[in-house]
């Protein structure tokens, strides 16, 4: 077989499912759906990898707050409805994650233990600023995987025992690292939790308020995004939620987020 060969406008690039598709062999890999439409992602979910989705991070005076549904769809599935995508990565930071689950969650398992261990040998913690660092690393480690659909998009967020207050970070799939000031959002549902936050988000926000404003979020992406999960309250299942601030990582009990949640399904029923 030769070497296939293409003109400007009909070169394929780094999309592989678009090459099989253009040399004609599309139809004959098993699983493909490049005859369709050359998608990765529908590959991926053709093969049952479930997706993570909506995760919102935002700023407020004393720290910061991260939340995250509990779903994990692969293709119009529910594979997952108690997924934890918001996690601990060390007392004073945490990981939400977006993107290809199983991929995702090694990725912060072993972004723990370098964290970990980096504190063991030089006998301090690695600076907030050098943390989000060493995940952008990561991330651009992932990026052959990437490139044929297994996106992992994390939020990071933390308290800076230097500066003395809440920052947090936003990537891409290649590791470009941009730090936010006031919120970031990531996954299927970011656009819509984006939009309630940017309506909601003041510059003096209490933790209390900006607990509120994230569940918030978390509803209106799952209202609109079949991706997102909302809370179960029949199950009992409801978005991780914590908090980092001077005193760490503190999740929120299920208890706090039910009686929220009911708040905001009372306001939704009086209009």
């Amino acid at each position: 077989m030769t070497m296939p060969l293409f003109s400007t406008g009909e070169d394929p690039g780094a999309n592989f499912a678009e090459l099989l598709r253009r040399v004609g062999l599309d139809d004959d890999v098993p699983g493909t759906l490049g005859a369709q439409n050359g998608s990765r992602s529908e590959l991926l979910h053709d093969l049952g990898v479930p997706h993570a989705t909506t995760c919102v991070a935002l700023n407020y005076g004393e720290g910061v707050v991260m939340a995250g549904d509990r779903r994990a769809t692969s293709g119009n599935l529910i594979s997952h409805r108690t997924m934890e995508k918001v996690v601990e990565a060390d007392r004073y930071s945490g990981v939400a994650i977006a993107g290809a689950a199983g991929t995702a969650m090694d990725m912060i398992r072993l972004f723990q233990l370098q964290l970990e261990h980096y504190e063991k040998v030089e006998g301090s913690a690695l600076s907030l600023e050098g943390k989000a660092n060493l995940l952008s690393t990561m991330v651009r480690g992932n990026l052959p995987a990437a490139m044929m659909g297994m996106v992992v998009v994390p939020i990071f967020a933390g308290y800076d025992l230097r500066r003395r207050c809440g920052r947090l970070w936003d990537y891409d799939a290649t590791g470009g690292r941009y730090e936010e000031r006031d919120f970031v959002t990531t996954g299927s549902g970011s656009m819509q939790a984006g939009t309630v936050v940017k309506v909601g988000f003041r510059g003096d926000l209490t933790k209390d308020e900006a607990v509120d404003l994230a569940a918030r979020a978390l509803w209106e992406a799952a209202d609109a995004d079949s991706a997102t999960g909302g809370p179960d309250a029949l199950r009992g299942i409801y978005p991780v939620v914590a908090t980092i601030d001077a005193d760490g990582w503190s999740r929120l009990g299920d208890d706090d987020l039910a009686a929220r949640y009911e708040a905001i399904v009372n306001e939704v029923r009086s209009r």
